[in-house]
Order: C-alpha cells, then sequence, then structure tokens
C-alpha cells in the first residue's frame, strides 16, 4: 500500500468518531434521464453539510495527537469555517474564524452554532484578502495555529477520504466517470492522488465556474495565474488562485480536462434537483450534475459515472435570484424596453398582443423619452421559449418600437 493510500485510510478510520461514511447513491431521475447509471457522492449529508469537515479535521487530529496546542484560527465566509468550527467544538480546541463584513448573517449563525463556546467569529474587512490578512496576523500575535482551507498536504490528505470511501461503495461497479467541482484544488487532487495510488483510472471531470477558471487558466499557462477578477456567484468553487500543494497535483491535467460550467444553467439544475429529488444543494454542490448535460449521451449509454456532490449550505434567500437565472438561461423570462405612445389605449393594446402562456412579471416606466412617447420597463415569464419569437412578432407588427435587453449586460444591470 503507497504512503499516501495509507495515511487517507488512516484519516477516514479516525474520521469515524465524528461521522459516517457520506452515502453514495443511485439517483433513478438522473439515469433515466442519461440512459447510464448516475450516482451521487452526498457530501451534502456531512454534519456540516460539505466535505469541508474531513480536511478541517484531519488536519486537526495530526496537530493535536499530543495535546497541543490549543489555539486555532482559520479565515473563511462559508464552508471552511463551519467546518472548522465544528472540529473545534469536537475536540475542544478554541478556535477564532475570521469572516468579511459583509458575510451573510446565516453563514455567521450557523458558523457560531457548530463551534458553541469553542469559536468566536470576528468581521474584519470587505473581501476575503482583508480577511485573511487579519487572520494571519492574529495568527502570528497570538501563537495561534492558521487551519488553510485547502492548500495544505493535510487538507489534501482529509479531503481525499471521498475516495476512499467511494472505492469501498463501489466496489462491485466500474467507476467510468468521476465528476467533481474544483475551486482552490483540495477536493480534486486528493482524489486523483488516491485513484491513481489505488491504481484505478476514472475519468475525472474537473469542473470550474465560468466566472472564475483559475485551474484551467494556471493549466494553459504551465503555471499558477491569479484571475484579476472572480464571480462569487458560486462561492464554494470560486477562487482566484488555485492553490500551490493542490496544483503540483493537478497539473498532470491539461486544460481542456477542465469544464467551465454556466453560472446561469447550473440554477437550473439546482432548481431541478429540488424540485423533483428534494434536494438542497449549493451551486458549488449541483455543478457535478448540471456537467452531465455537457456529455453527448451515446457515449454515456450503459456508463457508471459518480457526481460529487459537495455541498449543501444553500441559502434560501437566494432562491428568488436562482430562479431568475434558471428562467432567463432557459429563455422563459425576458426584459424587454417598450417605446409606448402617450395615448389612451396604448397599453391595452399591448396586453392584446400577449399569449396565453406570457406573463408580466414586471412592469415599471422609466421615463417620458418624447413628448408623445414613454419608456416602459417590461419583464415577461412564459412556458415556452418560442412564445417570444411569436410575441416579437406581433410587438413589430403592431408598430411597437422595443429592445430585448435580457443579455444586454450593462443595460440590464442598470435597469432590472
Amino acid at each position: 500500500m503507497s504512503q499516501f493510500k495509507d495515511d487517507v485510510a488512516q484519516a477516514a478510520t479516525a474520521m469515524r468518531s465524528v461521522f459516517e461514511p457520506t452515502p453514495c447513491q443511485e439517483n433513478v431521475y438522473l439515469s433515466e434521464l442519461y440512459g447510464a447509471r448516475i450516482f451521487l457522492k452526498r457530501e451534502d449529508l456531512s454534519p456540516v453539510r460539505s466535505y469541508k469537515i474531513r480536511g478541517a479535521y484531519n488536519f486537526f487530529r495530526k496537530r493535536t495527537a499530543d495535546g497541543s496546542p490549543e489555539n486555532f484560527v482559520c479565515a473563511s465566509a462559508g464552508n471552511h469555517a463551519q467546518g472548522f468550527a465544528y472540529v473545534c467544538n469536537r475536540l475542544e480546541k478554541h478556535g477564532v474564524v475570521f469572516m468579511p463584513v459583509t458575510t451573510p448573517q446565516q453563514k455567521i449563525d450557523k458558523t457560531r452554532a457548530f463551534g458553541g463556546s469553542y469559536v468566536s467569529i470576528k468581521l474584519v474587512g470587505d473581501i476575503f484578502d482583508q480577511c485573511n490578512a487579519a487572520a494571519l496576523e492574529h495568527a502570528e500575535k497570538n501563537s495561534a495555529v492558521m487551519v488553510p482551507p485547502f492548500d495544505h498536504p493535510d487538507i489534501i490528505e482529509g479531503q481525499a477520504t471521498v475516495a476512499h470511501e467511494l472505492v469501498a461503495q463501489m466496489a462491485d461497479a466500474h467507476i467510468d466517470h468521476v465528476m467533481v467541482a474544483v475551486g482552490g484544488g483540495g477536493l480534486s487532487s486528493g482524489m486523483t492522488r488516491y485513484f491513481e495510488e489505488a491504481g484505478l483510472q476514472p475519468h475525472m471531470h474537473l469542473l470550474e465556474p465560468a466566472g472564475a477558471p483559475s485551474l484551467k487558466t494556471s493549466l494553459a499557462a504551465g503555471e499558477r495565474v491569479k484571475l484579476d477578477r472572480v464571480d462569487n456567484f458560486v462561492d464554494g468553487a470560486s477562487v482566484a488562485l488555485v492553490g500551490a500543494h493542490t496544483f503540483d497535483v493537478l497539473k498532470r491535467y491539461a486544460d481542456s480536462d477542465v469544464s467551465l460550467i454556466s453560472e446561469d444553467r447550473l440554477c437550473t439544475s439546482l432548481i431541478d434537483m429540488l424540485n423533483i429529488e428534494g434536494m438542497v444543494l449549493e451551486p458549488a454542490g449541483v455543478m457535478a450534475v448540471d456537467a452531465l448535460k455537457d456529455f453527448d449521451p451515446e457515449k454515456i449509454k450503459g456508463k457508471t459515472i459518480v457526481c460529487i456532490a459537495s455541498g449543501g449550505n444553500f441559502d434560501f434567500e437566494r432562491l428568488p435570484e436562482v430562479k431568475e437565472r434558471a428562467l432567463r438561461y432557459s429563455g422563459l423570462k425576458k426584459y424587454f424596453v417598450l417605446r409606448l405612445p402617450q395615448r389612451p389605449g396604448a397599453l391595452k393594446d399591448f396586453l392584446n398582443l400577449l399569449g396565453p402562456d406570457d406573463d408580466i412579471a414586471r412592469f415599471e416606466y422609466l421615463k417620458k423619452s418624447a413628448r408623445n412617447f414613454g419608456s416602459i420597463l417590461i419583464g415577461i415569464e412564459t412556458s415556452d421559449a418560442a412564445n417570444f419569437t411569436a410575441l416579437g412578432d406581433r410587438m413589430t407588427a403592431a408598430g411597437f418600437v422595443w429592445e430585448d435587453i435580457t443579455e444586454n449586460q450593462l443595460v440590464a444591470g442598470l435597469l432590472v
């Protein structure tokens, strides 16, 4: 047995004192949809609803074997903070979590609940870099141990226990494909090493949000590249710079091995899993499911595919935004700017153009653009994307001047 594989096995055994293996379940809905055997590795069912507890626990386990140190610190506004807090509480070690001031209250409350009396929370800065700098300063001044979110051998080893469990759970099946989201790379690099040293060769599909292609960019350049800008919508996987330790493992892949997942499209999968399967997944946690849409159905027919459902910490206050993005991606909701004549009956004339499945979701008078005309922002939802083509034809034939601004990010960002 290789050293890494042996170390991961020991880590997995030690974790059993904290939580049982997360289940790996065949999903009938997805299997029938894609004509393949689709399994979900349910990291959303861990005690903190993400795989992050694994790396945190393994890091603590190795540092506290002799009973010391007593003080730990981390910087995180998400799943790492909750895993850190949970382990502090279980091992009765004191920890401080630094979070940006902009962190949603729900995440602060959950971290506090997991940590109990052993964890305190400090809100510092508007962005993660400021918060991280404060955490590092605190660690130095207070002789506390900084617990990184992904870029450390012990974190990688802990995350690799996902693969260790998976191999045991799928012992009777040949795994053809594994779908895994990449943020800093702790989970994907750990699983890569474990599979290789176990002599297994499933096709690893590495997935990044389209707005945060840190690994893909780095692989294309042949070195780690820090992104100038990151879209944080997929907060569990949006990282500006992949880890050094993790990149050392992941650099064996080509940039073509990394798929970029549309933030809008994954919203459709998140809604589907919630409505059809009753599964609450966060945006990063549903990426592996959403990536199935990129397969050629004929090429995966009868194959066995494992999707790592990496997390389920979804703030339901985000649901309206997720639904909005899903509708817009599916072509079922559009926004128009309409030039409406300032005369009696003009609005009624427009309303008569709507089809039986067209529903006005937003109507806002913008300004009077001319003496006889006014500009209207109107949002319309429908049951079939083709309905918008017919509506546009009717509006033009009726003499209305209009523009579809749905995909115009500049205009829609100002008006919607």
